[in-house]
């Protein structure tokens, strides 16, 4: 049965006041995960963004059992916490809660261990696609040709690594990406997860008004519109099957896509491409959507 979003807790996990930027994405996310998985979820949270949203204590803003750890270790030390509390018979979903920096650059060795060793945690990616926590910098996870503190005046000139796709190819028994603009299937995706055991994760997409320059109002809008564009694409994989999430399905038609000029151009970090660019950038997502309906039928 879908979930409905009267039937979910209405608990406070994140608290008023937090010293969170307006329109932060990370928030919805935060927010999602404490409704779908409430007082089950230990946090294993490295340097990042959320770091500074938790607050000092003792006031701090998330009202969940929290640790804060270095950069690149979060997978290994949630792999640690969830074998003790296998060993003290407690009922509880350890979540490895990543920037992308930590998960597709500094940690991405603990990363990819964690998932070789089928660890029994809940690793999930809110990417907003730069290290916005310390000046905008780019990541693995940064698109071509956006705007960052460190990359060129056209852009950056790397490609995007594809985080989720990656960890597929580990054959882990869970993976999925998701979107704070659409958070009942989120929240459906971690509630699948939290019943698996073994290795789990969820890509998320987390759009930054800060780092890419678009109105604190619109952090929604931008979030369904990276999906209603086709540039970012919402599956799952689970029970040997990879399959696309409803809010995806319409957009395997190219036809029914948004045109992506408009998600692009919505962003400043986007504002100086030119027309050349913008096809070079719907070619790729054309190449991305028949790449993963392959994998799609190869996993039927």
């Amino acid at each position: 049965m879908p979930i409905r979003i009267d039937e979910l807790p209405r608990k406070k996990w994140v608290m008023p006041g937090n010293p969170a930027c307006q329109g932060c994405p990370h928030l919805i996310g935060l927010k999602s995960v404490s409704m779908a998985l409430g007082d089950r979820a230990i946090l294993v949270v490295p340097a990042g963004c959320t770091s500074i949203i938790a607050g000092i204590h003792p006031k701090a803003s998330l009202n969940m059992p929290f640790l804060h750890v270095p950069f690149a270790s979060a997978a290994a030390v949630a792999s640690g916490i969830s074998s003790a509390m296998e060993i003290r018979n407690k009922d509880a979903i350890v979540v490895a809660w990543l920037g992308d920096g930590a998960a597709a650059d500094i940690g991405f060795a603990t990363l990819s261990g964690a998932a070789i060793r089928n660890e029994n945690i809940l690793v999930i990616v809110s990417d907003n696609e730069a290290y916005m926590n310390t000046g905008i910098q780019a990541s693995g996870t940064t698109p071509w040709k956006a705007r960052t503190t460190t990359s060129p005046i056209i852009g950056k000139t790397e490609e995007t690594k594809d985080l989720a796709l990656l960890m597929l190819m580990h054959r882990v028994p869970y993976v999925a990406t998701a979107s704070i603009g659409y958070v009942l299937d989120f929240i459906e995706k971690l509630k699948r997860a939290s019943e698996i055991k073994g290795f789990k994760f969820i890509h998320l997409h987390s759009p930054c008004p800060t780092g890419w320059r678009f109105d604190s109002s619109e952090t929604v809008k931008m979030a369904r519109l990276a999906v209603e564009t086709g540039a970012w694409i919402l599956w799952e994989y689970y029970e040997g099957k990879m399959r696309i999430s409803p809010p995806s399905m319409p957009y395997r038609d190219k036809n029914k896509r948004k045109p992506i000029r408009e998600y692009l151009l919505s962003q400043g970090r986007f504002r100086h491409l030119k027309d050349e660019d913008i096809m070079k950038i719907e070619q790729r997502i054309d190449e991305r959507w028949k790449a993963i309906m392959k994998l799609i039928e190869i996993f039927s």
